[in-house]
């Protein structure tokens, strides 16, 4: 009898299970000129405005911090500074990335990352009961209340997309 292929949990899987937070998984076929959101909402079908993006920026006063936007949005620097007591932030250098959160492009979950980090999740998550984000592994992402998200990271709602 054929061994069944069992799924490799990320830290993020990992931490919600240990939490007992509901969540569904989707796994889609990846490649690396097509790691955004838009296709990843086209890989599973989805809403782009419901997949959700982890961006890791630099405040000068707090250093990492985590915002996680709508995929079809822009992030607002000033905004982020302003809401996370920051003069300025900018983004985190990509070579940096794996080091600061043990996460890589592509793969990069607000949950589970190797410290805490204060995060901020886009006020637009609201709308939603559930979204999507990466489940911290290229190809997987899982999709969970925002209101968990705020739970599993100490992180608070907030107005940083720049509106058009």
């Amino acid at each position: 009898m054929a061994k069944k292929k069992t799924q490799q949990k990320t830290n993020a899987m990992r931490m919600v299970e240990q939490h007992k937070v509901p969540y569904k998984e989707y796994e889609f076929a990846w490649s690396e000129d097509h790691l955004s959101a838009e296709s990843v909402a086209e890989s599973l079908g989805i809403e782009k405005g419901r997949i959700f993006k982890t961006l890791v920026t630099v405040g000068n006063k707090t250093g990492p911090v985590v915002a996680v936007i709508p995929g079809n949005q822009e992030l607002d620097l000033k905004k982020l500074a302003k809401a996370s007591g920051n003069k300025k932030v900018e983004m985190l250098h990509l070579k940096d990335l794996e080091a600061t959160t043990g996460y890589i492009r592509g793969g990069c979950s607000p949950i589970g990352m190797k410290k805490q980090f204060p995060t901020y999740l886009a006020e637009e998550a609201q709308q939603y009961s559930a979204i999507i984000v990466s489940a911290g592994k290229r190809g997987m992402q899982i999709e969970l209340a925002p209101e968990a998200i705020l739970s599993l990271t100490n992180g608070q709602f907030a107005e940083i997309t720049t509106k058009e």
